[in-house]
């Protein structure tokens, strides 16, 4: 199989797969291959947090030109996967000099398979591109072609437990891989200090009692296929749920909108999460540390190229935003591993911090840094010089 996810998340991806149980597992570029029966496949989709499909590879071969395409295509037997009274859809990825258009490729694609049905069958299946029976995936590669199975569906970000969504809501997907790669295991208290509508505070919520990710979902494309067995897919959820823990520190979430904490709160409850997770309306630059325990804190600032100007205050400063962050993490928050990601690579200048990390990571389109400040409690020079007499 090969689990598709966004850049940067191949290595988190990758660990998730092996912790999960799959085997021979290989890092691509925005994607990692590994083996596993059905069981796994089912186990894949409701439990990766940095995945965004699943795929069921059958079938691959060489291809030059649009006539070898329609030819190959034509030869498969499609029965094994699709009948004339289901409906279906193919999407495309093509990164070779012989295919350029995608929606091309997937039109011959179609009439292929439609041929094919119409010559053996007398009859063909239907096309639905928005909530098809069988979704098929293909994916070519200079003169490699590789025909798939989609298990997945909608893509895996679709969790299914946000009702309710602010300007640029993160991706469920970036947000978990954010939180992975910061090293959050919930073993500390959490905080988000721009939480906009949630999803930060509910995926941090979700790994800290290891919920599985897609348990809200309503469904996967895998319940469509001839072959599916309810009762393994039953046992697998049941599984999962069995090994969810408790949580014993707090996660608190802060806004200046009363619309994203209304928000919030009815995704956090959506996601049966409340009673782990609090929403405050609080300005971040006027706020202090919670705790006198460490504090893990992630967010993503809701400033930058993701947001249109129309919806920035017309004062805005950039500059004087930053540089409120930096300040209010050196004085008010000791004792804390901030960390954040921006597009604005300029404006990470004025925090007036070194930071002690930068991952390189895609917001969408944008390219984007996920940035790490390790703030102390008390000074660094001190920090050291206990740890030296100790």
């Amino acid at each position: 199989m090969v689990a598709k996810t966004l850049f940067g998340f191949e290595e988190i991806l990758a660990k998730e797969i092996r912790n999960l149980g799959g085997g021979n597992v290989v890092e691509g570029v925005r994607s990692v291959s590994f083996e596993g029966d059905t069981g796994f496949m089912y186990k894949a989709n409701l439990c990766l947090r940095t995945a965004i499909k699943v795929l069921k590879p059958i079938h691959s071969f060489s291809v030059r030109d649009e006539r070898e395409l329609y030819k190959k295509i034509y030869a498969m037997d499609w029965t094994a996967f699709l009948s004339v009274s289901k409906t279906f859809a193919i999407d495309t990825t093509v990164k070779s000099d012989n295919f350029t258009h995608s929606l091309y490729v997937s039109q011959k694609a179609k009439d292929a398979i439609v041929d094919k049905f119409r010559d053996t069958e007398g009859a063909r299946p239907s096309v639905d591109v928005k909530h098809p029976d069988i979704r098929i995936n293909i994916h070519i590669q200079k003169d490699q072609c590789n025909i798939s199975l989609d298990s997945s569906g909608r893509s895996l970000h679709q969790r299914g437990y946000r009702v309710a969504t602010n300007i640029a809501p993160i991706n469920e997907v970036l947000a978990a891989g954010l939180l992975l790669l910061s090293g959050w295991d919930g073993q500390c208290d959490f905080l988000d200090p721009m939480c906009g509508s949630g999803t930060m505070l509910i995926e941090a919520g979700m790994i800290a009692c290891n919920i599985p990710a897609n348990i809200n979902r309503k469904e996967f494309a895998f319940e469509k296929w001839d072959d599916f067995d309810e009762e393994l897919f039953e046992k697998i959820v049941d599984s999962a749920l069995n090994k969810t823990r408790e949580f014993y520190h707090k996660i608190v979430g802060y806004d200046k909108a009363p619309s994203a904490i209304r928000k919030a709160n009815d995704n956090i409850e959506s996601a049966n999460l409340a009673e782990y997770i609090t929403v405050e309306r609080k300005n971040f630059f006027d706020t202090e540390k919670f705790t006198e325990k460490h504090l893990h804190m992630v967010f993503n600032p809701p400033y930058g190229e993701r947001l249109d100007r129309s919806d920035l205050d017309s004062d805005f400063d950039i500059e004087a935003f930053y540089g409120d962050i930096g300040n209010t993490l050196k004085r008010q928050y000791p004792g804390t591993d901030a960390w954040f990601i921006t597009s604005n690579l300029e404006a990470l200048k004025y925090v007036g911090l070194r930071p002690s990390r930068k991952i390189k990571v895609f917001n969408s389109q944008l390219e984007s840094k996920l940035v790490k400040y390790v703030m102390y409690a008390g000074s660094k020079r001190t920090k050291f010089q206990n740890k030296t007499e100790d």
